[in-house]
């Protein structure tokens, strides 16, 4: 029997995905290649797959664990089995693998044909499926268990947009009463609004976000400009530090430089205890009064 495999791993909870997997009857609404999937009962069901050619068979529900494993096998027709296992990566997070074990339906030019590409080629329309029934679940409401829910379905790749399924299967969903023409104008309105509030609600997030990130630009041109103060404040002070160094080491290199002015040496400073006087001399003994009488001569008979 060939033997064939695919994988994805879906935004949901495994739960929930196990639940939406297990609604076989709404697969021609979403999946591209399944044609009809109807029930005899809560066990049994008709399957009609267009895979390069038309492929039936009834299949018989067997080895289902809930919430980890779906198994089938045919019964009539086209021979296979089959389990889809679900994996929880964590709790909104399933990885979910299907298995396809079939017998050619034509003996050794079936054979023959899996070797020629047939192979491969059912590997890619299994996984497109698998892919489409993923895109239905993340668009599913959180916690919906039925695929009516789903914003995915009837999209314009599914059999039953296509018209592609079989009047069997057009037969049954006129029975569903979520298939009635009431149901799905609700079902279509319901969808419009959700999406309607999504944008709304995207669009708030958008503002908030253009709001953070304005208040963190006004934020951080705040901070560059206190930065660029401070900067300036520290340049001020080691400038005055410098030219304070300039002048000490100016004074130890001259120590008899004195200042002169119009009026005189020292004229315009306080009054000092050197008085008007060079630095290498004595201490003027007038050096308390004021610095331009001390500049007048001396007469005799004040000297003292």
């Amino acid at each position: 029997m060939a033997e064939h495999h695919a994988s994805v791993t879906i935004h949901a909870p495994v739960h929930q995905v196990y639940s939406l997997f297990t609604h076989f009857n709404d697969f021609p609404k979403f999946m591209h290649f399944v044609k009809e999937v109807t029930y005899y009962d809560d066990k049994r069901s008709h399957w009609v797959v267009q895979v390069l050619r038309h492929y039936e068979w009834d299949a018989i529900n067997e080895d289902w664990i809930e919430d980890r494993q779906i198994g089938w096998r045919s019964i009539h027709g086209l021979q296979n089995t089959g389990k889809v296992k679900f994996r929880p990566i964590n709790p909104e997070l399933t990885i979910v693998d299907v298995y396809i074990h079939y017998k050619p339906p034509t003996g050794p030019l079936g054979n023959i044909g899996e070797n020629l590409g047939v192979n491969s080629y059912f590997d890619s329309v299994l996984q497109r499926d698998l892919n489409h029934f993923a895109r239905m679940v993340e668009l599913t409401p959180s916690g919906a268990l039925d695929p009516m829910s789903s914003h995915y379905l009837f999209h314009s790749e599914s059999a039953i947009t296509r018209g592609l399924v079989t009047e069997q299967q057009k037969l049954s969903m006129t029975h569903d009463p979520f298939m009635s023409q009431e149901a799905l104008q609700e079902r279509q309105a319901r969808i419009e609004h959700e999406a309607a509030m999504k944008r709304e609600a995207e669009m708030q997030r958008e503002a908030e976000r253009e709001q953070k990130a304005r208040l963190e630009r006004e934020a951080l041109l705040e901070q560059q400009a206190k930065l660029e103060r401070e900067a300036a404040r520290e340049r001020e002070r080691q400038e005055r530090i410098e030219r304070e160094a300039a002048l000490a080491r100016d004074a130890l290199q001259n120590p008899d430089v004195v200042p002169l002015t119009l009026a005189g040496r020292y004229a315009s400073f306080w009054r000092l205890p050197q008085g008007d006087r060079d630095s290498r001399r004595n201490r003027d003994p007038l050096h308390l009064q004021d610095p331009m009488t001390t500049r007048y001569p001396v007469k005799d008979s004040e000297a003292t």
